[in-house]
Formats: C-alpha cells, structure tokens, sequence
C-alpha cells in the first residue's frame, strides 16, 4: 500500500513557476486596490446596523423672552435660576414627564478649582430646574477622555447630580451607535446612545482655552458626544466643530464662566491658569454665547474659524448684540 507520506511531489518547470507567481502577484494587488478603495476614516460598521439620526431638540423661539441672559455673581444657584427666568422659565423649555438629557464637560480627571470641567454647582442647579418642571428622569453624561469614573467624582459632578436627584450615565463601549451627522467631514459616526433616548438635550459647556481650536465652549463642548478616534478631527477641527453644531440642536445652552481656564487647555493643572469671572451665560444661539465668551479668553470672533463656518451655515449670529439680550448682576 502507498503511504501519503512516500508519494512524490510533482516537479514544477520554469513556464508553471511563472504563472503561479503571476497569479499569486494579481490577487495580492487586487486586495490592496480593494481594501485602498473600500478604506475609510470612518469607523467601519455593520450592514445590518441601524444608523440614526440626531432629533431637533429646541423649542420654538419667542419675542417675550430674552434670547440671551448673562448674570454676574458668586451663588451659581442664584445666578443659574435668575439666567432661566429671563429666558422663560425651564417650563418654556421643558414638558411635565420628558426625559431630559445635561451635557456638562467632564472630560478630565481634575478638581472643580482646576476648571477642566464644568462647575458642579452649575449642574446641580440644573438637575434641581429640571426636577421641578416635573421631568421623567435627569440624565448627566459625557464621553471623558481621562477615565470617566475618575473624572465624574474627581470633578464633584458625580456627588452635584445624585443629591440634586439626577442620575450619571457613563458611556461605555456597548453604548455608542452609529449616527448620520450629515456633516462635511464628520457623516456616519459612533455617538453616545443617550442622547437617542431623550426628549431634551442641555448644553452646559465651560469656558476654556484650547491649544487647537484656541477655545471650547458651547460648539466644541459636543466632541464629548462622540466615540471612535476622534483625535482624528483635529486635522480639520474648525469644519468639524461646525459640523457638530449642525447636528446637534439642544433645546438650552447655559455656558460656565464662573471659573475660566485662560492657559494650557483643555487639561489644565495649574491654578495659576484659572481666573474667577463668577458670569453664567444662558441663551438659544451657541454661536453668540460662545461670541460673548470669548472675551474671557482675551480673543475675537475672527480669531476662531469655526464661528465663521457656523455663522456661514445659518447656525446662529457672532454679533450676540443684536439679539434681545439682558444683564444683570446676583451678589
């Protein structure tokens, strides 16, 4: 019986060398022309998966009301109630038995002196406006780029939600699905699954350089939606701040001046680089909140491309002056 193992090999001549090689060499190159083709910078998704779509979550606007409130003070809860009320009330922006959504930016793992994140009073305040209009539930969340579970207790915004009745949700990796920003770079992208579940989105950013985009306020606040690679958009940060804010239309903005971190953002570290400004800015336009931010950060409107974009895109005014505006001061 012939073995396996004894049988010859059959001896290949120089003409089938050749085209074995050839062939081998096309299949190769056409897997690099497919995969060169058929590469994105976008994160790869499933044919089954569903994409979504971000909902519109203002409300209408109002000539009864101020469209932009800025209040000086030192009791953030004074000030934060004093900022709603001149915008309508939080019953204007909010439905009895909504389920109502706060993004802060808690990005970093730093205390609340440092002012890498939001002023956990600010959110505190919020989340108590929020229960009062009767809401479902309150839910505070951000993708942090330190670990979350540190950078929510580190920051105090953890202990700020829970006793004023919210609830922290922290994005997890199994919590992101793929939503069609319609953008001109940022289209299908990874995107935290909360803000799909609720009725009512409010921006709380705060007042921050930023070594790239020179700050990051209200427009750069919703990076902190996203999941994936998204240190990849800093190549083009400006189109994609824009992009951002086209996407997504929260229902309130109450921006945190009440620390600023004028150096060495978005990190921080140093309390040198803070400066006490004790303002709360409330308002519908991000683009002129952010505008009347600035100056908190010795910048003008044309220092920061991205607020051009915007403005081109109909998003809102950069001359904040021209809205119906009041001021006022809670000392």
């Amino acid at each position: 019986m012939t073995s396996k193992y004894s049988r010859k090999e059959t001896v290949m001549d120089r003409r089938q060398f050749l085209i074995k090689a050839a062939a081998t060499c096309g299949l190769a190159a056409g897997v690099g022309v497919w995969g060169y083709v058929f590469y994105s910078n976008e994160p790869v998704r499933r044919r089954d998966e569903k994409i979504y779509t971000f909902k519109d979550y203002r409300v209408a606007d109002s000539k009864a009301y101020a469209t932009l409130a800025i209040v000086h003070g030192k009791n953030v809860e004074k000030m934060t109630r004093a900022a709603i009320d001149k915008l309508g009330g939080m019953s204007r922006f909010i439905s009895p038995g909504e389920k109502v959504l706060i993004k802060p930016n808690v990005g970093w793992d730093r205390q609340p002196e440092q002012a890498a994140n939001t002023n956990p009073e600010l959110v505190r305040a919020v989340v108590r406006l929020c229960i009062e209009a009767r809401v479902s539930k309150v839910w505070v969340t951000d993708v942090s780029i330190n670990d979350p579970y540190r950078s929510f207790a580190r920051s105090g915004i953890e202990s700020a939600v829970e006793k004023a009745g919210g609830k922290v949700k922290f994005t997890t990796e199994n919590d992101f699905v793929l939503t069609d920003l319609k953008g001109q770079i940022l289209k299908i992208w990874p995107v935290s699954r909360f803000y799909h579940e609720v009725d009512k989105v409010i921006n709380i950013p705060v007042v921050k350089h930023h070594s790239l985009s020179k700050c990051t306020i209200a427009l750069k606040n919703w990076y902190g939606v996203l999941g994936g690679r998204r240190n990849r958009l800093h190549q083009e940060i400006n189109v994609s701040i824009a992009d951002l804010a086209s996407a997504i239309r929260p229902t309130l903005t109450i921006i945190d001046a009440t620390r600023v971190l004028k150096r060495n953002g978005p990190t921080g570290g140093n309390l040198s680089d803070v400066s006490a400004e004790d303002t709360i800015i409330a308002g519908l336009d991000q683009v002129a909140l952010d505008s009347y931010s600035l100056r908190f950060l010795d910048l003008k409107v044309q220092d920061v491309p991205f607020l051009e974009i915007a403005e081109k895109r109909a998003l809102g005014v950069s001359d904040w002056k021209t809205l119906n505006h009041v001021e006022l001061s809670i000392w």
